[in-house]
């Protein structure tokens, strides 16, 4: 079973943060997230961060 990776943003990527989700996506399951102060469901976002093994934010 593949580990479950959630990478949160506070802004968009850039060519090598895609570089290293594409990298990443190779050993593990990605997900991604953008978060928009006005737009974001952070009641959803904690329930994603709990259903994967880890966890990684990007400022």
């Amino acid at each position: 079973m593949m580990e479950k990776v959630l990478h949160i943003l506070k802004s968009a990527p850039d060519d090598t943060i895609m570089k290293i989700f594409e990298t990443m996506s190779q050993e593990s399951n990605v997900s991604v997230v953008e978060l928009d102060p006005d737009h974001t469901d952070w009641h959803a976002l904690l329930d994603n961060i709990f259903e994967h093994d880890s966890v990684i934010c990007w400022w």
